[in-house]
């Protein structure tokens, strides 16, 4: 059980989220034509691809959407010119970085992205320096005020489908997965009709990092709002302890 709500941060993300929907919905869109380009339109033959309409769901896309998205994508192979590029840095205090970005031009992203790292007085590194310090996992984030299963029945049901681990904090319940196993243990869920505030295969941080000066923290969030704001960039990953520093 850790120090702090972890459900805190996806409420926050989520409010985010909701502000800019349209942007949110743009990126997966770009996920699924990557996906359908690489293994094809068929989600039972295509891992890739379940684990975008998992994050598509998971962000309230409706299934219409998903599906167009999908036809589109197939019928438009020869034509997506996107391509994924992973940036990783630090921020102010030690912190590390890692930036997902889907584009159509490197130069200009690897422009943008270096320049949202220089506005909070952090610095582009090498591939590899900082996600060492991260573990790929599949995670399920569960409200407890939506959950209508007793915590032993939940856990339960999670380690039989294959979880790695669960863990329950102050408003909500966490559950981890290596990334094959992610979708298997979320269908299980969805089948006892568990509601589920996030489900993705991400990076967490091994440990985090807490900033004690007012001029480091203003910095790194200066640092993840440009990077939010860029249209390239899909998912941003950091080992900032920001829940704790909100408290």
């Amino acid at each position: 059980m850790s120090g702090h709500s972890k459900f805190a941060n996806i409420k926050h993300k989520k409010e985010k989220n909701d502000a800019a929907k349209g942007k949110a919905f743009t990126m997966i869109g770009r996920e699924i034509a990557i996906a359908v380009k690489e293994g094809g339109a068929d989600p039972a033959n295509n891992s890739k691809l379940r684990d975008v309409i998992a994050k598509a769901k998971a962000n309230n896309m409706p299934n219409d959407t998903i599906e167009r998205g999908i036809k589109k994508a197939a019928g438009d192979i020869g034509n997506v010119n996107y391509e994924t590029v992973t940036y990783e840095g630090y921020g102010p205090g030690g912190t590390a970085i890692i930036v997902d970005a889907l584009t159509d031009n490197k130069n200009r992203t690897a422009a943008n992205v270096r320049n949202c790292f220089s506005k909070g007085q952090g610095s582009i590194g090498s591939q590899g320096c900082v996600s060492y310090m991260f573990d790929k996992k599949g995670q399920i984030i569960i409200d407890k005020e939506e959950c209508e299963i007793d915590s032993d029945d939940l856990m339960m049901a999670a380690l039989d489908a294959g979880a790695e681990d669960f863990n329950e904090e102050e408003d909500s319940f966490e559950i981890l997965t290596a990334p094959d196993d992610f979708e298997a243990v979320q269908e299980a869920l969805l089948k006892q009709q568990v509601a589920m505030a996030q489900a993705e295969v991400t990076m967490l941080p091994q440990t985090y990092v807490t900033l004690a000066k007012e001029e480091d923290i203003t910095n790194i969030q200066r640092i993840l709002d440009f990077l939010e704001e860029d249209d390239d960039v899909q998912t941003v990953y950091h080992n900032w302890d920001e829940a704790l520093q909100e408290e």
